[in-house]
């Protein structure tokens, strides 16, 4: 069986990675698959880039059909996939994230005409008028229009979202599907959407317990150049300036803080610019800056006492699994699927959604209790060696695929 994945990257973004976890795993299982992506950062034969062709005319179109607030479908090079080796050798496709301007979505019925296809959604969009976070929002329930968050990603400069949403309905009702859906949460969203006519199939993204695993924390704390005796909160995100990832109410967080728990807490962070954040609130702070390596990230996760992630929107964050798998536990807000992996009392503390003092009175309570936290450490990682494992992942895509071959 040969599986071709459509995705915006190969290791670039929470769904590329996950997607890139996927096909490596299905090698290691003796299945054929390769990558077709908008941007590559490895280096491979089974990793290539959408074809970039027509670029002058795609630049025209856009022209037009960007001020009319219409994204991607200006995307001509899409359906030349059909003559690209990668979709001739292919026996199934696994569509991923196709919004981030690599992918024309029109091209769905074409490219799943003779071929069958599952769609692994990481977000919303596959189901509303234009954004991948709906948030408070729910008219793609009845076709989208007047839509309350225009300049929400990937933003728009005209309202026409309840035409894209008619557009992509079209393509549906075209286009041989099965859907795939990582959260409890997107699972119930996507059965309510425009997608329901298709099967809907809930599995879980899997993680590598290999490579994230618990490693000693004074240890990890000693590589990292950490004082022993210091508290660790670590917070992660691509940037901190991502509104959905709620920098700004990390930092209400932890501004809300005792001022003697913040003078012996340090503050350990990944992503771009979140040492703005520990300078501000007084604590203090160390940025391992972007970190692509599974080691350090496991070092760095080992050596906190809790990763918090105040996060707006979500379906289910790598960074919470990857925190899980480190038996580290969790203070997030109850949102989307987040409490599929932050359970009360047993993996971490879910505040009130944007509630700050909440979530600063779950890092108090938490930082004060080294018995429950130990006892949530150890929790997280049994549930993601249950629950989680990247082997459990694989064996179900695998199973889809040849169902869909079947049928």
């Amino acid at each position: 069986m040969n599986v071709l994945h459509i995705n915006q990257s190969d290791i670039t973004g929470g769904a590329a990675i996950a997607g890139y976890r996927l096909h490596q795993s299905l090698l290691a299982q003796n299945i054929d698959s390769r990558l077709l992506v908008g941007h590559v950062n490895t280096s491979s034969d089974r990793v290539a880039t959408v074809p970039l062709t027509k670029q002058r005319l795609e630049n025209h179109i856009y022209r037009f059909t960007g001020r009319l607030g219409l994204n991607q479908i200006n995307l001509l090079r899409s359906f030349d996939i059909l003559k690209h080796s990668f979709y001739k050798q292919s026996d199934v496709l696994n569509f991923h994230n196709i919004h981030t301007n690599y992918f024309n979505y029109l091209a769905i019925p074409s490219l799943t005409a003779n071929k069958p296809a599952v769609f692994t959604l990481h977000d919303m969009w596959s189901f509303t008028g234009h954004c991948a976070y709906s948030y408070d929002c729910e008219r793609w329930k009845i076709g989208c229009g007047k839509c309350p968050y225009p300049d929400t990603y990937p933003a728009i400069a005209r309202d026409n979202t309840r035409l894209e949403w008619k557009l992509k309905n079209w393509v549906y009702r075209n286009s041989n599907l099965s859907i795939i859906t990582p959260s409890n949460w997107l699972t119930q969203q996507a059965k309510q959407s425009l997608l329901k006519e298709f099967p809907i199939h809930h599995i879980p993204n899997g993680i590598d317990i290999q490579a994230y695993q618990v490693l000693d924390p004074e240890h990890c704390r000693s590589l990292l150049g950490i004082p022993l005796g210091k508290k660790v909160l670590m917070f992660g995100a691509q940037s901190i300036k991502d509104s959905r990832k709620g920098g700004d109410l990390l930092f209400k967080t932890l501004q809300s803080l005792p001022e003697s728990l913040k003078a012996e807490t340090v503050l350990l962070t990944i992503g771009n610019g979140d040492e703005i954040i520990s300078k501000a609130v007084g604590m203090v702070s160390l940025n391992l800056g972007y970190v692509s390596s599974d080691r350090l990230k496991s070092i760095a996760y080992s050596a906190a006492d809790l990763f918090i992630f105040p996060t707006r929107a979500d379906n289910l964050p790598l960074v919470l699994q990857e925190s899980m798998a480190c038996g580290t536990p969790l203070v997030s807000f109850k949102v989307g699927g987040v409490p599929d992996l932050v359970r009360p009392d047993i993996t971490g503390y879910l505040a009130l959604l944007e509630d700050p003092q909440d979530l600063s009175n779950g890092i108090v309570q938490l930082l004060e209790d080294t018995e429950q936290r130990n006892s949530m450490g150890k929790n997280c990682r049994d549930i993601i060696l249950k629950e989680y494992t990247l082997e459990l992942q694989t064996q179900r895509y695998i199973e889809l695929y040849h169902k869909v071959l079947e049928n």
